[in-house]
């Protein structure tokens, strides 16, 4: 009886993200509210010596090759095939032992890679903490760029916004990407000695689709076992929480376009399962604001961050 009691509450937890993944696939056409350079151009892709091979395989079926362009002064990958992680480590003196896993958004369809992958990570290793870029598999979209906006304007051209799917398509679309994470805390712990990283203290910030593939990774991850997560503007849709839900911080703009008026559920799960949760909702800063410069006081995220790792002993040198 207690193994069907907990494969129902697994399906609740699959369906509560799905609902949030449904969301999430509108990120890859929400602007960060930045009216310059929102035309995509091509570009090279850029050096990357230090990306790790995940080793988890290239995209079944993918025929569409990797490629970059650029918007809003940014740098965003699309159709990865093959997943990377992307180490950013601490002075040595300076290193705490803790270590997060940066998950960028884009719909499942694109990586905003330096906005929210490796200036992330530069900032948190300038906190002593040990950081990883995520380049998780994607979804194929059209290989050129005309192609690829044409099929993101007719995708969410419909009134009722972008497609949710069956629940197993959309579960078999988060397949790869929640495989590529996976396998990013097992590496991580497997040379934890090398990069100075305590295996117990290894956690995962993501934005937007990377803010629901952090929350499959910490309820349906398995091994995965993030130590704290962080969700940055990403679906806060209602989850049963399982017993040993890791610290939880949030951090929302209430004039986000997709999730500003969706309401609160997953704090009230939190707080509901009596696991700790830290929630700021900033006036203005609309979707997908990152690390980049603005007026809004949402610019501030990073430092309340910094600030709740710290409040539990995260910034700490670690034994």
């Amino acid at each position: 009886m207690r193994g069907v009691t907990k494969r129902a509450h697994l399906a609740v937890r699959v369906r509560s993200f799905l609902a949030a993944a449904g969301l999430a696939v509108a990120c890859a056409s929400a602007a960060p509210a930045l009216a310059q350079n929102d035309k995509m151009s091509p570009i090279a892709a850029p050096a990357q010596p230090d990306a790790i091979e995940l080793g988890t395989g290239a995209l079944p079926g993918a025929t569409a090759s990797e490629s970059w362009h650029s918007q809003y002064g940014s740098k965003f990958a699309r159709n990865v095939t093959v997943a990377t992680l992307t180490p950013f480590l601490p002075d040595p003196a300076k290193a705490t032992g803790t270590a997060v896993i940066v998950a960028p958004g884009g719909g499942f369809t694109t990586l905003s890679m330096e906005n929210e992958g490796w200036d992330v990570a530069r900032a948190l290793a300038a906190k002593g903490v040990a950081a990883f870029v995520l380049k998780y598999r994607l979804n194929q979209t059209p290989p050129d760029l005309a192609g690829y906006e044409q099929a993101m304007r007719a995708r969410f051209s419909g009134a009722g916004g972008p497609p949710r799917g069956a629940p197993g398509d959309m579960m078999a679309g988060i397949a790869a990407p929640l495989a590529d994470a996976r396998a990013a805390f097992a590496l991580i712990r497997r040379r934890a000695a090398e990069w100075r990283v305590n295996p117990n203290r290894i956690g995962m910030v993501g934005f937007s689709a990377g803010a629901g593939l952090t929350m499959a990774t910490t309820l349906n991850g398995q091994d995965a076992n993030p130590a704290f997560i962080g969700i940055i503007y990403g679906s806060l849709a209602p989850v049963t929480v399982p017993p040993n839900a890791p610290p939880l911080f949030v951090a929302l703009a209430a004039d986000d376009p997709l999730f500003g008026n969706a309401g609160y559920g997953l704090i009230d799960s939190w707080r509901a399962a009596k696991r700790p949760v830290e929630f700021h909702l900033f006036e203005q800063g609309g979707h997908g604001f990152g690390m980049y410069p603005k007026t809004t006081t949402s610019t501030g995220w990073f430092d309340e961050f910094v600030r709740w790792m710290a409040m539990h002993d995260l910034l700490k040198p670690a034994a």
